[in-house]
């Protein structure tokens, strides 16, 4: 039987889905978390929720049927499925494509009242990435399917649980050299993880339908600057140097065979457009729905964990007293 005030969450073992779980049963809503693995991931998701508010659901493949089993006990779903590199060929086509368009068509045959797709920032332009184009593809299958749906169009996520923020802090605590790709000129729209589960709530609340939706922080970066932010948050000093394009991709193809590449060719490719807003959608703020946390803030809260010292360096310590 269907709840009013229940949601359907695919990719609920992430960090954005971990969030939204405490957001939605903070606020009293109920949540059906999908997950592959409720081995794997199940203790991580159920520390997030208010007792009695979550229900785990186990899916390894995607089979329409158990799907549209479980949309039946909802009245919203969110999809935040998504990956950053392909293990197999064409798995951005099934992840990013394949998946959101039927997603939306079973929302659509269970007459739910909200299908929200998170899809990414900036991928317009970036016809020569395949990831770019999956997520497009994916965006335009949506909006054909669902006309009640959302799409959320992202910059960068970033939270301690993330694999941006944490990845280049883990490189620069070891590395004495940062390449910078692209002269280190891209430039990106952060958004806090708490901000973005706060859009996503005031959507599912104030019952927001057909839109798309870019999702951005309040500040704008270029890629130098943000690893110049992270060294002085974890107390590092190193050199950063600006790689010419042909050695940055003889070091993607020899970080892409790795099991979880620090560079890919394809994220490369994407490297060269910038992660801001395309003036073809309305913002976050367009629709009153601030994301007000600052980058250096927030890394600021969690980057302890590599620096010299941890949690009591001297830096710390200084601040306290």
């Amino acid at each position: 039987m269907k709840n009013q005030d229940s949601i359907l969450i695919f990719g609920a073992s992430g960090q954005i889905g971990k969030s939204l779980i405490r957001k939605f049963t903070k606020n009293n809503y109920r949540v059906i978390a999908v997950t592959r693995s409720i081995h794997q991931k199940g203790y991580q998701i159920k520390t997030q929720s208010n007792y009695g508010y979550l229900e785990l659901e186990e899916i390894n493949s995607f089979d329409e049927h158990n799907i549209s089993e479980l949309m039946k006990k909802a009245s919203v779903c969110i999809n935040l499925i998504g990956i950053l590199f392909e293990r197999k060929k064409k798995q951005f086509g099934l992840i990013h494509t394949h998946l959101p368009s039927m997603l939306s068509q079973l929302a659509l045959k269970n007459s739910l009242d909200q299908f929200i797709h998170l899809s990414a920032l900036g991928i317009e332009a970036a016809t020569d990435s395949n990831y770019a184009m999956s997520k497009l593809e994916g965006e335009q299958r949506v909006r054909q399917n669902f006309s009640k749906s959302v799409i959320l169009k992202p910059s960068i996520v970033y939270s301690v649980d993330d694999n941006f923020t944490t990845s280049f802090m883990s490189l620069l605590n070891i590395l004495p050299i940062m390449p910078l790709y692209y002269k280190g000129k891209t430039k990106f729209t952060p958004i806090h993880v708490t901000d973005l589960s706060n859009i996503i709530f005031e959507i599912v609340k104030k019952k927001i339908t057909g839109e798309t939706i870019e999702c951005i922080g309040p500040q704008v970066f270029t890629f130098k600057e943000l690893i110049i932010k992270i060294l002085k948050s974890i107390n590092k000093k190193r050199l950063l140097i600006q790689m010419p394009l042909p050695l940055a991709k003889l070091n993607a193809k020899l970080f892409q065979l790795m099991p979880k590449p620090l560079l890919t060719m394809d994220q490369l490719k994407l490297l060269k457009y910038d992660n801001i807003i395309s003036k073809k959608y309305k913002t976050n703020f367009d629709m009153n729905m601030e994301a007000n946390k600052k980058f250096e803030d927030e890394i600021n809260r969690y980057s302890f964990n590599w620096s010299s010292g941890g949690q009591f360096s001297k830096k710390r310590i200084s601040k306290i007293n």
